[in-house]
């Protein structure tokens, strides 16, 4: 993904979550839904590769606060209890893992601080099974807008 899009999808929560802000001065949402998704395990099945379905919940805790003259908050989902069978194999798997986007922005002067974590698993039975995809971003940028600091660390995993 490029550098913009990557900051556009930093930038969007953070103006949504100010927005409702304007109006409360804090704001938490903490929920659970049921998912139902489907995901290829590149390793599994003796190197083939299948196809995974996989349902339960997905806990999204998102809180803001205005503390001064900053807003700062976080996004958090987590998967609960998530879990399903290989489609070729039969083979059960679960998914775990925890998907973070943190931010700390002046109200006075724009500088802000973006961290995004992703760590996704998809856990299977006997060895060759398990798929995980780790990521962290973080942007800084300062008082003109200016971006300071940047790094994407991506990763994936299948053993």
């Amino acid at each position: 993904m490029n550098m913009n899009k990557r900051m556009f999808w930093f930038a969007l929560p953070l103006v949504l979550v100010v927005s409702v802000l304007l109006l409360h001065a804090e704001v938490v949402v903490n929920d659970s839904t049921d998912i139902n998704l489907t995901v290829f395990v590149p390793c599994a099945n003796g190197g083939v590769g299948e196809t995974v379905q996989l349902s339960g919940t997905l806990h999204t805790l998102v809180t803001a606060q205005i503390n001064g003259n900053n807003v700062s908050g976080k996004f958090h989902f987590q998967p609960e209890g998530v879990s399903g069978l290989g489609l070729t194999t039969g083979l059960k798997y679960q998914a775990t893992g925890v998907t973070q986007n943190s931010f700390k922005t002046s109200l006075q002067n724009g500088q802000s601080n973006l961290t995004f974590v992703n760590n996704f698993r998809i856990v299977g039975q006997g060895p060759g099974n398990n798929f995980s995809v780790h990521e962290n971003s973080h942007i800084a940028i300062n008082a003109n807008g200016d971006v300071t600091v940047t790094h994407d660390n991506f990763s994936i995993d299948c053993k």
